[in-house]
């Protein structure tokens, strides 16, 4: 990258060569903190075999083999290990996804090598390079200060402090420390093992992190369906007794009972349906920095976005300046010099510009023959105003000399200003609110100014160039007393300033906004615009891109409500516009929304937006122009900084909710059919055959269910998924509990019922008799197990929506189920035909009329299903919807 005409910098160092810097990279090694040892694949896989669910199925095992049952013990002992491999997979599959995401966002420096400032991965950091800072950038190893302007640096991660420590030249900043404000350069001092960091790291070690909301329904739904396993395992042993069944029989009962309920696979299946969410946001450019935020983006409600590179294209243009002495229009293309310049005041625009370049840092450069931003779009363009303006003014074929800062004083959002001092010459720019008043007069020489014509001259442009869409600057400057770089306080410095004038700054909104705001609001999503701009400007550009509601309400920070209540009645509205916000009035914006029950994303790319990133449930940082600070804060990252991604997030977080009730409704569903024949078997006093034995129900578990349970935690976003509202309720809630046990579940354990009822007395066998033949009762018991795979296959397909029929989905939409269901039919054919293994189960190929009751399963379960969705329809009014509490669900 090569610096342009109008690039300078707070140092002349050259840094040093490429050549240097590999040689020490060779030397020192890469600038990384040791990574701890990873734990054994084989304590990852034990881990699995020995958790609450695999040691209750142990303890069955034993059991079952004291009772002399040694097919029924080695079977438990195949399905614990069975599902231990099984968890594990699904779990490095999702370690392994999560390690890609995180490539897709490297962690850049920017140093000096060979007399240019680049930007380098962290990792490529050495001993003596010079690196430069700015707000927000994570410190990336310890540091000796060359130089220091308002610098100030969060230590609290090493120290515990929060207050910001000020730094400066000869002082050392550590590594992994934040910069809140002003800017820097360092010569690198220690990287990776040797630094600060990784001294206490060593010291800490690792912090377990609390569950997540989904981890903690997830594990609220595992106590739920263990305490049911293990109590109506318990309670119909005791009944068995109580009716004179042996306890050898009862035990098998009890086992068959607790290992029909336990939901094997739940946890390892949701991980992974979140990390295929994660990385289908990934392809789309949202980065999640953790899985569980996959599902919170689902049940996002208020979006409160920025509108600088969110909802605009971050171009910034310089396209007018306003002065006393004229007004200049300029058209030109990018950052080029190259201008079409008209109006007056041609000198005294030139002033401006080099004033605001002076207080400024960013710039125009070169690279590859093309004009880019290096540092803030928006400074950028500054810089390459000033270019324009300078070369007219040069002499053909001279470069124009600037003013070199020996002081700055570094942007805050609360002064909403910043200024440098060259020379005897403080030059400020800034929010014309924050400027104007500390002016004492223009850019004519009048003195009696700021509270005259003048100054409402100045205040009517600011007025009108915003109302246009532009962002305004106002420049002003001042002589300073004494001799070059003499010390001021920052309070005396910007006082008395002479307003040269205007920035009018225009960038374009993105084309894509207005369908994604059409696109949220369908899905029941309100967004407001909270921004530190002007109000007239963000009212403009809420307005173009179709943002600002129909009450048009726009607020400004300096006059919010103080009533809280009074001030979330009015933001929670569609399309406010919130202007001029201090950080903490974001943060004090987010908290409102939330205690109104929203579910809240909020955007943010600066430094001090952190807090209200860190407040909202779902944090959404830039990975284009964000910095270090707010991308660490979030947990979303938009790597393309572009609104319609958020959109875009939501509908994925959506899906991937809806997978995970898909999975739980089809798997419980299959549950109610394994119980209900030890039920019956039981309240018969054992009279009534068993239609399932234990085997048969480990061999649906962990063989027949298992891969369109996957399949349907991958479905991919259906066409109305963001025409659904947004989700507000339990994995778990009386929708799919209804549908499952009081529909699927019952309609499935009907007709395996009849079926195994059919053959037994079709071979002569009357209730209250004697036991059947055993071939009779393996053919019976074969129809009952056919019964039960051909229903979840009909499931399969019905759980892909609580809302639409499976054949208006489409059969053939998603490929990976249709596998699936071809793999569960040949399982099936290998559990009735290869005799081993028939035998082994305890079963047959069902009777032609077994074999015709199990077909029908599928018409019987998909009609039963599409009633359960015509009836919910004329419930509500809508397709799917249930009314719960004025707010419309839909079930995925």
């Amino acid at each position: 990258m090569n610096p342009g005409p109008g690039q300078d910098s707070l140092s002349a160092v050259a840094g040093l060569s490429a050549d240097d810097a590999a040689r020490r990279l060779q030397q020192f090694g890469a600038n990384k903190l040791p990574e701890p040892r990873p734990v054994p694949g084989w304590r990852r896989l034990l881990a699995e075999l020995t958790h609450f669910f695999a040691i209750m199925l142990w303890v069955a095992a034993v059991f079952a083999f004291i009772a002399g049952m040694p097919e029924l013990g080695v079977a438990i002992v195949v399905v614990i290990v069975v599902n231990g491999v099984f968890a594990y997979i699904q779990q490095e599959r999702a370690q392994h996804a999560a390690a890609k995401l995180r490539e897709l966002l490297p962690a850049l420096v920017s140093v000096r090598r060979d007399h240019r400032v680049i930007k380098v991965h962290t990792t490529e950091l050495v001993p003596d390079d010079v690196v430069v800072l700015v707000a927000g950038d994570r410190v990336p190893a310890d540091l000796l200060l060359a130089l220091a302007v308002g610098c100030e640096v969060d230590e609290s991660m090493l120290t515990g402090e929060s207050e910001a420590v000020t730094k400066s030249p000869g002082d050392t900043v550590y590594g992994g420390t934040f910069m809140v404000n002003g800017q820097a350069e360092g010569v690198v001092s220690v990287t990776g093992a040797h630094t600060r960091l990784a001294e206490i790291a060593a010291l800490t070690g690792k912090v377990e992190a609390p569950p997540s909301p989904l981890a903690q329904e997830l594990q609220r739904i595992v106590r739920i369906t263990a305490s049911m396993a293990l109590g109506i395992g318990a309670l119909f042993f005791l009944l068995s007794l109580l009716i004179g069944i042996s306890w050898r029989d009862a035990f098998l009962f009890a086992i068959g009972v607790a290992v029909a309920l336990v939901p094997e696979g739940l946890l390892p299946t949701v991980t992974l349906s979140l990390a295929v969410g994660a990385q289908r946001m990934a392809k789309r450019n949202a980065l999640v920095r953790n899985l569980q935020a996959v599902e919170t983006l689902g049940s996002t409600t208020f979006i409160c976005t920025d509108k600088t590179g969110t909802l605009t294209q971050n171009r910034m243009n310089v396209v007018e300046v306003w002065t006393p002495a004229g007004r200049l229009t300029i058209n030109g293309q990018g950052y080029d010099p190259d201008a079409d310049i008209t109006g007056g005041g041609l000198e005294e625009a030139r002033q401006l510009s080099t004033a605001a370049r002076t207080a400024s840092v960013g710039r125009a450069v070169l690279h590859e023959g093309r004009w880019i931003a290096e540092g803030d779009p928006m400074e950028a363009a500054i810089d390459a105003l000033a270019v324009r303006l300078a070369t007219r003014a040069a002499p053909a074929g001279e470069q124009p000399e600037w003013p070199t800062p020996s002081h700055r004083f570094a942007f805050d959002p609360r002064r909403l200003r910043e200024s440098a001092i060259a020379g005897t010459t403080l030059y400020v720019k800034g929010a014309p609110e924050s400027v104007i008043p500390l002016c004492t007069g223009s850019g004519t020489g009048a003195r009696t100014w700021a509270s005259g014509p003048g100054a409402d001259q100045a205040r009517e442009m600011v007025d009108e160039m915003a109302a246009r869409g532009l962002r305004v600057l106002a420049v002003a400057r001042r002589s300073l007393p004494g001799p070059p770089g003499a010390a001021f306080r920052l309070e005396d410095a910007e006082s008395g300033l002479t307003l040269l004038g205007l920035l009018g700054l225009h960038d374009p909104p993105r084309a894509e906004v207005k369908v994604a705001l059409a696109a949220a609001r369908a899905a029941g999503v309100k967004v407001a615009m909270v921004t530190g701009d002007h109000a007239f400007t963000a009212a403009a550009i809420a307005r173009e891109t179709g943002l600002l509601g129909p009450t048009e309400t726009v607020l400004q920070g300096g006059n919010l409500p103080e009533d809280d209540a009074v001030l979330a009645a009015l933001l929670d509205r569609d399309g406010v516009v919130v202007s001029r916000v201090t950080p903490e009035q974001k943060l004090r914006v987010a908290r409102l929304l939330q205690g109104r029950g929203h579910v809240l994303a909020m955007t943010g790319d600066g430094v001090n937006d952190g807090p209200a990133l860190q407040q909202a449930d779902i944090g959404v940082a830039m990975g284009l122009s964000g910095t270090d600070v707010a991308r660490e804060a979030a947990d979303l990252v938009l790597l393309d900084d572009d609104f319609a991604t958020i959109i875009a997030a939501v509908e994925q977080g959506r899906a991937t909710y809806a997978n995970i009730r898909r999975f739980l409704t089809y798997h419980l569903t299959d549950n109610v059919a394994e119980l209900t024949p030890f039920v019956i078997w039981a309240l018969s006093g054992g009279h009534f055959p068993l239609a399932l034995g234990v085997l048969q129900i480990l061999a649906l578990d962990i063989g027949t269910d298992l891969l369109p349970a996957l399949a349907l935690g991958s479905e991919a976003p259906s066409k109305g998924t963001l025409k659904r509202p947004p989700e507000r309720r339990h994995l778990m809630d009386r929708a799919l509990i209804f549908r499952v046990f009081g529909l699927l579940g019952p309609v499935e354990a009907v007709m395996e019922m009849t079926a195994f009822t059919v053959v037994l007395l079709g071979a002569g066998w009357r209730p209250g008799g004697d036991l059947p033949p055993a071939d009779v009762l393996m053919a019976a018991s074969g129809a009952a197990f056919t019964t039960v795979v051909l229903a979840q296959l009909a499931n399969a397909f019905a759980c892909r929506s609580a809302t639409v029929p499976p054949w208006r989905l489409g059969w053939f939409t998603n490929r990976l189920l249709l596998w699936a269901v071809l793999a569960e039919l040949g399982l099936l054919c290998v559990f009735l035909f290869l005799g081993p293994v028939a035998a082994l189960l305890g079963q047959a190929p069902p009777t032609p009329a077994g074999l015709a009751v199990a077909v029908a399963a599928i018409p019987v379960l998909l009609l039963a299903d599409w009633l359960y969705k015509i009836v919910r329809h004329r419930r509500t009014g809508s397709a799917g919807g249930t009314a719960t509490g004025g707010t419309r669900v839909q079930s995925p």
